[in-house]
């Protein structure tokens, strides 16, 4: 007991010791790292646990400094098997799994084969929970496969075979089961007994009790031979089932009694290692609580450094965001200027346009009007004048040459050409009775058995406007009753006329064919482009809403002015 104490002493004041003196190299290479982990996994194969935690830690924590998974893997790893030859199987298990979650995040497939294999160790042997033994296992023999180890690859494939065989599923096991059979020179001593066993175990699943006795005494034989004691305790315990099933009760409870006897002495032994270390077992979950706090202080300072560069990346985006909105508004700006600058241009264009066509449609009214009454105060008065002359002399001849009659036809029909064609440059009812009486007349004149323009109006027929608005006004209106005529295919039309907020409204409607408004050649070929620019001359609205085979309808407001 007093050797134990000092054993104890010796352990705390050397994890003591290498704490203080490691702690003062605070930052280290990674080369430093790699011959720390070096030295420690030497330090453990040496069973001095204690130097070998101390180091470990070391290097974890430079490792994690440095942030390098693969080192710090290595490092919890290291720390894993150290626990789990002083049988605290439970920190050692807490600890492979950190190693596996670092290692992951490498390329070092020999570590990761060597950390599923010590996790599955424990998952199969401590908690008994197969499958997931199986799972690491064979997540191991796939990292061994590709390091061409054919030890590690036996070792595996037969740790994969007994764990099928503990939960009964031997049809899963037989492709790694004829493995380490077939190839049972890649196994070592420790793998003879185990493989042995297990050949008594599967023939005895098979029914074949001569070869599964045999293999049971083979094994048990190989084991008491060997310091390997667990595989033979196994091995009795799984013989005597066998010997009870085929109702060998004494040589049964035999292997029992040895079963049992080598259990205590594996139970006594693992005491015995257990007392030994209890004086440490408070600093080593002390070492455990400081492995941890590292591990904290880490991922503190990560989520510090993660949150910084959170903060700096929301700024960095709300800045970029700022300058694509500044960025996006000044195009949008400058694109706006243009289009506006542009709408501009368009607009002065469209005006220059506009006084061209109203200009030349002035013009043209102006000789319209010269024209009609120098052809009925000169030419039809002269017509007139000869026509009066021409009868009286016929009045006093009785006897007159043809030509003189053919002269008096052609200067009669002559001077009602001249007639007419005066009132079609300027009506002489729109001149006397105005534009009301002259619309009335022209639906009446337009109007035959094809075709029927009703008119409607509100205003009295009395009422006069300027000249000039009068005189526009009839030709434009004239000019789609025109339209009518040549190309709406139309039986009935309608033209009224009403004033309302000191404005005119005209409303010309027919049943025709219509056409589509959208149609440049069709609007152009109309005339109509013209005659809004006209409208819009008199400071009108003009507006045409029309479908095929649904008709026309045309509106034109004009203000009357004071």
């Amino acid at each position: 007991m007093r050797r134990a104490r000092i054993i104890s002493l010796l352990i705390i004041l050397l994890i003591c010791f290498s704490n203080s003196f490691y702690s003062q190299n605070k930052a280290l290479s990674k080369n430093e790292i790699e011959k720390l982990v070096t030295d420690a996994t030497k330090n453990w194969k040496n069973q001095d646990y204690a130097k070998s935690l101390a180091q470990s830690r070391t290097a974890l924590k430079n490792a994690i400094a440095i942030n390098d998974n693969n080192l710090i893997a290595r490092s919890y790893n290291l720390i894993g098997v150290n626990f789990d030859n002083l049988l605290m199987l439970d920190k050692a298990f807490t600890f492979y799994l950190k190693a596996l979650y670092y290692i992951d995040k490498t390329d070092n497939n020999t570590f990761k084969g060597r950390i599923n294999n010590n996790l599955a160790n424990i998952y199969f042997f401590e908690k008994k929970e197969y499958n997931q033994g199986i799972i690491h296992y064979k997540k191991a023999l796939e990292y061994s496969n590709k390091s061409s180890d054919k030890l590690k690859i036996y070792l595996r494939k037969l740790n994969i075979t007994w764990a099928y065989f503990e939960i009964g599923n031997f049809d899963k096991s037989l492709e790694y089961f004829k493995y380490i059979n077939q190839f049972k020179q890649h196994g070592d001593e420790s793998t003879v007994v185990a493989l042995n066993m297990l050949n008594g175990v599967y023939y005895d699943h098979v029914n074949d009790t001569v070869k599964a006795n045999f293999y049971f005494l083979k094994a048990i034989k190989l084991g008491n031979k060997s310091s390997e004691k667990f595989d033979l305790s196994i091995t009795h315990q799984k013989y005597a089932s066998f010997l009870f099933k085929n109702k060998n009760y004494e040589k049964a409870y035999e292997n029992i009694i040895e079963f049992n006897r080598l259990t205590e002495e594996i139970t006594s032994l693992a005491k015995q290692k257990k007392t030994k270390l209890a004086g440490v077992n408070l600093e080593l979950d002390e070492y455990k609580r400081e492995v941890d706090k590292i591990e904290t202080e880490y991922k503190n300072k990560q989520k510090i450094l993660l949150e910084e560069q959170s903060q700096h990346k929301k700024a960095f985006s709300i800045i970029v965001i700022l300058f694509l909105i500044i960025t996006i508004f000044f195009y949008f700006f400058y694109q706006y200027t243009k289009l506006k600058q542009k709408n501009r241009i368009k607009n002065i264009q469209n005006k220059i346009h506009q006084n061209i066509i109203n200009a030349s449609i002035d013009g043209q009214e102006s000789e319209r009007k010269k024209v009609a009454l120098f052809l009925h105060d000169t030419i039809s008065a002269s017509l007139s004048s000869a026509g009066m002359h021409l009868n009286v002399f016929l009045s006093q001849h009785s006897s007159v040459p043809d030509e003189i009659i053919k002269t008096k036809f052609i200067l009669d029909e002559t001077h009602d050409k001249v007639r007419d064609l005066s009132h079609d440059l300027l009506p002489t009812l729109l001149v006397r009775f105005g534009l009301l009486y002259a619309l009335d007349d022209l639906c009446e004149k337009y109007s035959n058995s094809n075709l029927h323009f009703e008119y409607l109006n509100t205003i009295s027929n009395k009422k006069r406007y300027p000249e000039k608005f009068e005189t526009r006004l009839y030709f434009i209106i004239s000019e789609l009753l025109n339209n009518i005529i040549k190309h709406s295919e139309a039986n009935r039309a309608e033209v009224s006329l009403s004033e309302s907020n000191n404005e005119l409204i005209i409303k010309i409607t027919d049943n025709g064919k219509g056409f589509d408004i959208n149609d440049f050649n069709f609007v152009e070929g109309f005339g109509l482009n013209q005659i809004k620019a006209r409208i819009n001359n008199l400071n009108g609205h003009f507006r045409v809403k029309s479908k095929i085979n649904e008709g026309t309808s045309i509106k034109i407001t004009v203000p009357l002015g004071d």
